[in-house]
């Protein structure tokens, strides 16, 4: 199977180490995050993965290359431009990245995961796809309940009983919150919703594509599995981690 790894933000709350080192590669248990997500994906059955880059690219893919140490095939879309005989990054979004990949490529071309690159995850992900094509969904949610006051610092959404994702709300509020169910930034797409995803600028998985689709009555789904998430949002989740 195929998978997306989100590796082209800057990380400007987890400054001043991403001044140096790009926050998929944050050293947690001994080795960079994003080498614990490539060995749980490839666990899991994701035996392709492409990964956006764009803020110090070279030192992810330097440090993973093709991926045939880590037992996967890895390739890289880098997002900015050369100037000046330098690569200066401008990154799309999330969802605009995984768009450049599609129109360059194609390489989506069945169901597929999608996950951000900074955060230690073990989620059930045999379960998450199964789940996916049981309600013949155009895209899952992996969700988390997390505690209300924590709510504003994710994506909250809302869901009917069978998991129907029936609203979104980006960081809202406490007292705004619709739920205490977050966006765990783990996802589950088939290749249609690039129909979805406009061409040539930057769009966003969360705050763009999901409401969207929401509008347009797209079968989109949402699941809570009992998963270990260690998300390195800021300095202070670093240390806690």
């Amino acid at each position: 199977m195929k998978a997306m790894i989100l590796a082209a933000g800057k990380g400007t709350r987890v400054r001043p180490i991403t001044n140096v080192v790009p926050k998929p590669m944050i050293p947690l248990l001994g080795k960079p995050v994003m080498e614990s997500i490539i060995e749980h994906l490839r666990d899991s059955g994701f035996d392709q993965i492409v990964v956006n880059t764009s803020h110090l690219a070279p030192v992810i893919q330097d440090y993973f290359r093709d991926g045939s140490h880590f037992g996967v095939e890895m390739a890289y879309s880098f997002e900015g431009l050369l100037k000046g005989g330098q690569l200066e990054g401008a990154a799309l979004g999330s969802a605009g990245g995984m768009k450049r990949i599609q129109e360059f490529s194609g390489f989506f071309d069945d169901t597929f995961a999608v996950l951000c690159g900074d955060a230690l995850v073990n989620v059930d992900f045999r379960e998450a796809v199964r789940f996916h094509r049981e309600r013949g969904a155009v895209a899952t949610i992996i969700l988390r309940a997390e505690p209300r006051e924590e709510g504003f610092r994710y994506g909250v959404v809302a869901t009917k009983a069978v998991g129907r994702i029936t609203q979104f709300q980006e960081k809202p509020a406490v007292a705004d919150a619709v739920s205490t169910t977050i966006n765990a930034g783990i996802y589950i797409f088939e290749p249609s919703v690039f129909d979805h995803i406009p061409s040539d600028r930057p769009f966003d998985i969360r705050g763009e594509l999901f409401p969207a689709l929401v509008a347009a009555g797209a079968p989109m789904y949402g699941i809570d599995l009992p998963f270990e998430w260690v998300d390195i949002g800021s300095v202070a989740d670093y240390w806690e981690a």
